[in-house]
This record gives structure tokens, sequence and C-alpha cells, in this order.
């Protein structure tokens, strides 16, 4: 009797590792929403011009409808902080990172002096520019009108 000899394939079969990637595709598009940074709060409606994008993620501080400060960096962003603490921990950033883009993202209900105080806090880390975070979405409307 003769033997026959196989012949190996080299091919590698991708037909799994599309199924993997669909898979992580989908996980991706279901969780990508879920995730927000800072804390919730009802941004007041402007018509401003969007900041141009930079290469690192900007410093954002917060103000809640009680008046309370949080930080988008730290290990908890979700975390009250006092006033000292904001100042420390925005001085730290923008002395690793200069340019960093400074924003304050305040709810509409929010008195004005409150917020004014926030700025004063990252006046005084370092922040030589400050902007301010709205809602664009009445915005447009408006504007076609």
């Amino acid at each position: 009797m003769a033997r026959r000899s196989r012949k190996l394939m080299g091919d590698i079969n991708v037909v799994p590792y599309i199924d993997v990637m669909l898979v992580l595709l989908i996980i991706f598009m279901l969780t990508a929403p879920m995730m927000s940074q800072g804390i919730k709060v009802d941004l007041p409606k402007a018509g401003a011009e969007p900041l141009k994008p930079n290469d690192q993620p900007p410093l954002i501080l917060s103000v809640d409808k009680s008046g309370r400060y949080y930080l988008s960096v730290g290990s908890d962003p979700e975390a009250a902080l006092d006033a000292e603490t904001v100042t420390q921990r925005v001085s730290a950033v923008l002395r690793r990172a200069p340019d960093t883009t400074v924003l304050v993202k305040a709810d509409a209900a929010v008195p004005y002096g409150q917020v004014v105080q926030g700025m004063v806090l990252l006046q005084r880390a370092g922040a030589e520019q400050v902007g301010f975070v709205t809602d664009p979405a009445t915005v447009a409307r408006a504007n076609r009108n």
C-alpha cells in the first residue's frame, strides 16, 4: 500500500477573530454613551462657537445646583471638593501641563456669585484663560428662525 503524505496548511482561520471583533464592537457601542465626564448639571444655553480640539483632555471645574465643586481630574471625579483642594489640584495640573484648557461647567440654577468664586479659585491656581461649557442644542434652533 502506498502512503499519501499530507501537505501542511499555513493559512490562519480568521473567522473566530471576526466574531470576537464584532462582539467587542457591539460592547463598545453600547457602553460608550454611558461614559460621561463629571457630574450631571443643567447647562445654560448659549450661542458660542465650539473650541478647537486639543491633544490633551480639558480640565473641567463643575458646579452643581448646591454650589459644590467637582474636578474632572483625580481619583474620584464625582466627589465634591472644597476650595483649597480645587486650588491645589488645578495648580498641580497646570504646572505639569501649562497649555491645558480650563473650563467651567456650571448648572443654570447656580447663583452667578458661586460661578465667579470658582473662577477665582482657578485664577489663583494659575489658569490664565477660562472657558465655559454651554448647551448648544437650543441655539441651533434659534439660529434657523
